[in-house]
């Protein structure tokens, strides 16, 4: 083993450890019951606590080599103080085990299209420049930023560099699974098998076989990994009348990173109504107390309203490329006709009917009504969709051969319930409708319809020694094909791009990553040289730079 992997897999749990320190730190400064956050909900608290702190620092500092290092000796000494009097002790080794296990996915020679294109450069562009108007103008990436740039942007470290740009995916992606197998866990121990028990196990399966290959998750399978957990908790809360104040902060937390994670998941804010009217119906103060009374809830209202404000700095649309969320008339502003122009292009791809090298004839007819749909039908249902949801259909069909019994009914004792699948079936029909691309909802939302009637239909059956036996025996099946595959994968790389992981797991980038910072830094330098001195303004650029207030404000001329 080269120093290089001893060095990242330091790194990678001091991060990990890290993160949860702030979790357990939140806890405390909110006052929430210790007991009803296990170390994997620390761990999405700690990391929506580093989004929240990203995003507000930023106004002020890069998140440089200092900064961020500073950062993360707080994480790392809340959690030796906190886990220090943490009677629970266990449930780390149990993490420890699953992340050590994932680590092998985060060993990548090559990522994503897009993560070349803007995701890296966004992010190296948070760590090297503290708030920056208008940046919009040099990548249309640049103006649909994601929460997970800003928590990427701080493991940007000594040692590691920015070789830690695909940390974010990993953190949401274990810190979800192990709250899956710990809640399966504490229903084994209970002996009740519910509806979050059988949810928890089909989504822990689901998440390690089809989505085993980090370098793909982007901001999208992330924010659907979050969706499958938020299910149970508004389960749980519609069913369970106990730690209403503690359930509502998860609840909360998970939407605020699901909507954070890319801009139209804030759709799935309707996911609120099932709760809102159970509230109203029951009329207890109590409840509506466990929303306004929650620390949460404001965080929750700042992060949207900062996500909001960074896209109009970015772009000068609150919401990018939604037309009427725009203010045209400012400096820095993105071109009406360039936003309606990009939102027909999101929609023409999302609809088959457009790639990078390719668009249909009379785009803007294609995706009116549904003159697109024979063709999406060939060239994407077909070929992706099919394949997909045939692959969830054999995961279910396994299931159910596994934990069928003559005792499995359908139960009617669930409130809540049916106005989730309301709320599902809407937002499938906006999906379809819009952006009838599976990496834009499509994974979760065609998932939710099998799993919650399978978890229901099993929640039933009573009790039965093998279902111990068979939930264990299936999840380490799953977890060797995750690993399996992995392993596949990194052997291809070596074949194809002579990856070998003995001497660097580093994964490839060239001077192209950074061609937006240094494109940034010949203006400013530029236009400092032409204000001293203007024989000396030696490039003329499409893009110019005026300092307001401290701030960069970036143009198009």
């Amino acid at each position: 083993m080269s120093l290089n992997i001893i060095s990242f897999l330091l790194f990678y749990f001091l991060i990990i450890s890290s993160t949860i320190g702030y979790g357990y730190l939140v806890i405390q400064i909110t006052r929430m019951n210790k007991i009803c956050f296990n170390q994997s909900y620390l761990g999405i608290i700690g990391i929506f606590s580093l989004i929240f702190l990203s995003y507000i620092s930023h106004y002020i500092f890069a998140h440089s080599y200092y900064f961020n290092s500073i950062v993360l000796l707080i994480g790392l000494t809340s959690f030796l103080y906190f886990f220090s009097k943490d009677k629970n002790k266990t449930d780390l080794l149990k993490l420890n085990f699953l992340f050590l296990l994932l680590f092998i996915s985060f060993i990548i020679y090559k990522s994503h299209d897009d993560f070349s294109y803007y995701h890296f450069q966004y992010i190296y562009y948070l760590t090297q420049n503290n708030l920056t108007v208008g940046i919009g103008n040099f990548n249309h990436g640049f103006r649909t930023p994601s929460s997970i740039f800003y928590l990427n942007s701080l493991f940007y470290l000594p040692i590691l560099k920015h070789f830690f740009f695909n940390m974010g995916a990993i953190l949401i992606m274990g810190f979800v699974c192990f709250n899956f197998f710990d809640l399966i866990q504490k229903r084994i121990k209970n002996k009740n098998f519910d509806i979050t028990y059988f949810f928890s196990l089909i989504s822990f399966l689901f998440i390690i076989i089809f989505f085993y290959r980090i370098a793909e998750h982007g901001t999208d399978r992330s924010a659907q990994i979050l969706i499958f957990l938020l299910i149970i908790e508004l389960i749980v809360i519609l069913n369970f009348n106990q730690n209403m104040k503690e359930n509502v902060a998860k609840i909360l937390v998970i939407l605020t990173l699901i909507v954070s994670l890319k801009a139209f998941y804030i759709l799935y804010l309707s996911f609120l109504i099932p709760v809102v009217f159970y509230f109203l119906k029951e009329k207890k103060e109590n409840y509506l107390s466990a929303v306004y009374e929650n620390y949460y809830f404001y965080f929750f209202i700042i992060v949207l309203l900062n996500i909001l404000f960074v896209n109009f700095l970015n772009s000068g649309c609150f919401v990018y490329p939604v037309s009427f969320s725009c203010v045209p008339d400012l400096s820095w502003s993105i071109p009406l006709s360039e936003v309606s122009l990009m939102n027909d292009w999101y929609e023409q791809w999302a609809k088959a009917g457009a790639n990078p090298n390719f668009r249909v004839d009379n785009p803007e007819q294609y995706i009116q009504n549904l003159n697109w749909i024979s063709n999406w039908f060939s060239e994407y249902f077909f070929t992706k969709v099919s394949d997909f949801i045939l692959g969830i259909s054999l995961l279910s069909l396994v299931l159910f051969f596994l934990f069928k019994s003559e005792k499995n009914k359908f139960s009617k004792k669930l409130k809540g319930i049916n106005f989730l699948y309301v709320v599902i079936f809407c937002l499938f029909v906006e999906w379809f409708y819009n952006h009838p691309s599976l990496r834009y909802g499509g994974y979760t939302l065609i998932c939710l319809f099998l799993f919650l009637p399978i978890s229901i239909y099993f929640s039933s059956r009573a009790h039965d020694r093998k279902i111990i036996f068979k939930t264990y025996a299936i999840i380490i099946i799953a977890l060797i094909i995750f690993f399996g595959r992995n392993v596949v994968r990194i052997i291809d790389e070596n074949k194809k791009y002579g990856f070998n992981v003995s001497k660097g797991i580093n994964y490839s980038i060239d001077d192209s990553y950074f061609l937006i910072q240094t494109k940034m830094e010949k203006i400013i330098n530029n236009q400092s040289k032409c204000i001293n001195k203007k024989k000396d303004c030696l490039e003329n650029f499409e893009i110019d730079v005026k300092n307001k207030y401290g701030f960069n404000i970036f143009y198009k001329k």
